[in-house]
């Protein structure tokens, strides 16, 4: 007995030593750089982004804490309170809501289409962001193509236009770009004009799922028709059954479509503002970001919280290593990029341009980033006299893979356009958009369909290339600015 009890006090003893508790795992805090020039500082920055998962760590915190985050929904507003708080908690000089009047669109909760004849099946649609709501059952008339579309005189009236346009997979989306603009955003005004009652397309997808994918098209204010997209096989069953209707072996297609959107009275929106002042010309501001927003079927991991994410994580490494810029970094988090507006009204970055455009003079340069989280395979810089600066940003892309294109860039991106219209210089690194497409503006833009080190490549790339310009006096030759958007 004695020996059973001297071995309990032991291992109690044991238990309650605090020499011997086992330690917490703790996160490794990059150390501040000694004294290195420029360049090496910025591949210093580059390869321990590579072992860092800052951004993926922000699109898991963002995307479980509010899912989706609709343009001018509570739940975005809600998500860019929390990121100014979070922003300024990292260490940003300054993190600020801006907010901004914003009409917004809301899906309704019947979104629905099936094929009433000659063969009933459902299909699997969803409404397009801005179009109107409304329930119709009509004859459907199927074209191939937009180009079949535009180019056809038959009676459209009293039907429902159906384009069956796949689009085309690649490397920079091209794909998409060619369809977006005629099919969605202009397709169902212009059936509606030719006396159309309905408007369904195939999706803007490269995916084989079943799953349709979302988007804006033109701003109707309930005055629209109902439009629609479907998946991709539902396109192609329904191209098979057009096939046998003009062989003369199926009768009429007809399409039962619903649409429960709502139009809210005017609200608000917001851009997320955040900086690291410059230590020597803090009036020169370097803007990176993406967007806050995303469409409400998925969490919008990929869609842009990855993007945001990755300017956030980039700045961030220049902190972390307690540095301090020449020029100002100013990180955005652009509100409500996914959804058209009525005249009048604009996106977060066109209402960003607009509240910062006395500032434009001194914006050095913007790049943002809204392609997904894959990889940078080529960069787009913006034209200069400083020789050295394109052989310096070859030395810290190459070992990543990345190759710098000989054309200077010409334009800005999805919310930096209006920037580079008011004479901004912008820069892009150019994700792999190959499989981007894949869960673009579906409920399969989720986190778990992100590759971390893939995203840390990007994160990589973005911080060499955001230090040797932030952190340097090189200049940008500025494009002859156009006219102001209205």
């Amino acid at each position: 007995m004695k020996a059973i009890a001297a071995g309990l006090l032991a291992a109690l003893a044991l238990a309650a030593a605090p020499a011997l508790a086992k330690p917490k795992p703790v996160m490794p805090v990059p150390k501040p750089l000694p004294v290195l020039t420029p360049e090496a500082q910025a591949g210093v920055l580059r390869d321990d982004a590579l072992q860092s998962n800052a951004a993926y760590q922000w699109v898991s915190d963002i995307t479980t804490r509010f899912g989706a985050r609709p343009a001018g929904s509570a739940k975005e507003r809600a998500a860019g309170e929390w990121a100014a708080a979070r922003l300024k908690a990292m260490g940003f000089d300054t993190a600020v809501v801006e907010s901004f009047p914003y009409h917004a669109w809301v899906r309704g909760a019947n979104d629905s289409i099936e094929i009433t004849g000659p063969f009933p099946q459902k299909l699997a649609g969803v409404a397009l962001g801005g179009s109107t709501a409304g329930e119709v059952e009509a004859e459907a008339v199927i074209f191939d193509s937009w180009q079949a579309f535009v180019d056809s005189t038959a009676d459209v009236t009293g039907k429902i236009v159906v384009i069956l346009q796949p689009m085309a997979r690649s490397t920079a989306g091209e794909g998409y770009g060619a369809t977006s603009g005629p099919i969605r955003w202009a397709g169902p005004m212009a059936a509606q004009k030719r006396g159309a009652v309905g408007f369904v397309m195939r999706s803007l997808s490269t995916d084989d799922h079943r799953f349709p994918h979302a988007g804006a098209t033109n701003w109707s204010d309930g005055k629209g028709i109902p439009a629609m997209a479907i998946s991709s096989p539902d396109a192609e069953q329904l191209g098979r059954i057009s096939a046998m209707q003009r062989k003369g072996e199926a009768g009429p297609v007809k399409i039962h479509m619903t649409s429960g959107a709502v139009f809210p009275p005017v609200g608000t929106s917001v851009n997320v503002v955040a900086e690291i002042k410059g230590s020597e010309h803090p009036e020169q501001v370097v803007v990176i970001g993406g967007h806050l927003d995303s469409w409400d079927l998925g969490t919008g991991a990929i869609d842009d919280a990855a993007g945001h994410a990755i300017a956030i994580a980039a700045a961030k490494s220049i902190l972390d290593h307690g540095l301090r810029p020449k020029r100002t970094i100013r990180v955005v988090l652009w509100g409500s990029e996914e959804m058209s507006q009525p005249e009048g009204f604009g996106s977060g970055g066109f209402n960003y341009a607009r509240a910062h455009a006395a500032e434009a003079p001194n914006m050095v340069a913007a790049m943002e980033a809204d392609f997904g989280a894959d990889k940078v395979i080529t960069a787009t810089l913006p034209a200069t006299a400083d020789a050295a600066y394109g052989k310096t940003m070859n030395r810290l892309l190459t070992p990543l893979g990345i190759a710098i294109k000989r054309e200077p860039s010409t334009e800005g991106d999805s919310d930096t356009d209006v920037l580079y219209n008011l004479g901004v210089p912008c820069l892009t690194l150019n994700q792999d958009g190959y499989d981007y497409f894949n869960t673009h503006h579906t409920p399969d833009d989720v986190l778990d369909r992100i590759h971390p080190e893939n995203l840390n490549q990007v994160v990589a790339a973005w911080s060499a290339t955001l230090w040797m310009i932030a952190g340097s006096d090189v200049t940008f030759t500025r494009p002859e600015p156009a006219k102001a958007e209205k």
